[in-house]
């Protein structure tokens, strides 16, 4: 809750922030003088109803979502010996740090990856590969699945789901202004909206997707950090790192496919200016980032 009501406070700021730019650079009148009376308080709130709430029903259905798209199969009651290490191992970290167990899956994949995801802390799910199962040991595995209880722990989805959502408000609300601009101050449109606000409003929400993408993407990277960090607590920083070590031998083939590679712990490897984009830090830099922090 306390979450939710600092991003409501950054938002009532930035709408002050806004209010004060336009009227100290004369925007506010300049848009008035040319037929654009605009309530912005009343643009910003359907901005945010449309921004945020794409971003939460993307959230509610996270859980959903995943064990569908990656043919998730819940551990409810243990199978073999590893399924059973698997479940109390998950329950023993979320009871260290003070959740409710999630469900824990596993999904089949050659690669070796895991991920988390859910609505709140005490309604999520840690799902492995079974490549991962494969190619690492107990110890290797339980860091990973320290990593993927730390995210849960951290409040790491509905996070990111907030910040979602104010870059989403953000978004919406300048690309419509955008578009007023050049319709009525540019291209001196009098009349009822014209093409202008429509393509420009279209070409403002491209562009400024992408550098709201960059935006979420550095947050996602920051909270990779912490959630190695977590791993290392719960299950020793040396098997963290050996865990670490492990999907980086396996690197060119540890993607999941599509959206779900932003909550694979790997994530994927990129170069140059795509880096901007990428939801987790290289392992190398993670690796190296373990090996100073004083755990």
């Amino acid at each position: 809750m306390l979450r939710i009501l600092l991003f409501l406070a950054t938002n009532f700021a930035v709408l002050m922030l806004i209010s004060i730019v336009f009227k100290v650079f004369g925007i506010e009148g300049l848009l008035q003088n040319n037929g654009v009376d605009l309530n912005y308080s009343a643009l910003l709130l359907m901005s945010a109803v449309i921004g945020f709430g794409g971003a939460f029903i993307s959230l509610a259905l996270s859980k959903w979502t995943a064990k569908h798209a990656m043919g998730v199969r819940i551990i409810e009651q243990p199978r073999n010996h590893k399924e059973a290490w698997l479940l109390n191992t998950v329950h023993a970290q979320a009871a260290a740090v003070g959740i409710s167990a999630p469900e824990v899956g596993i999904f089949d994949a050659s690669e070796a990856n895991a991920f988390a995801t859910g609505m709140n802390r005490n309604n999520a799910l840690v799902a492995v590969s079974t490549g991962l199962l494969k190619q690492m040991n107990e110890r290797e595995v339980e860091a990973v699945l320290g990593h993927e209880v730390s995210h849960i722990s951290n409040g790491d989805m509905v996070t990111l789901g907030l910040i979602q959502g104010v870059v989403n408000t953000f978004v919406i609300f300048f690309a419509r202004i955008i578009g007023y601009f050049v319709d009525r101050v540019i291209l001196k449109n009098e009349r009822e909206l014209g093409i202008g606000y429509y393509v420009t409003s279209i070409i403002a929400q491209i562009f400024l997707s992408l550098l709201a993408t960059m935006i979420v993407m550095w947050f996602s990277r920051h909270r990779e950090y912490r959630a190695d960090a977590g791993g290392a607590q719960l299950a020793g920083r040396d098997n963290m790192i050996a865990a670490l070590k492990r999907l980086q031998a396996g690197a060119a083939s540890h993607d999941l496919p599509g959206e779900m590679a932003t909550l694979g712990i790997a994530g994927r490897k990129a170069l140059g200016l795509t880096r901007l984009f990428l939801s987790h830090p290289p392992l190398e830099e993670r690796i190296a980032s373990l090996q100073q922090r004083q755990i």
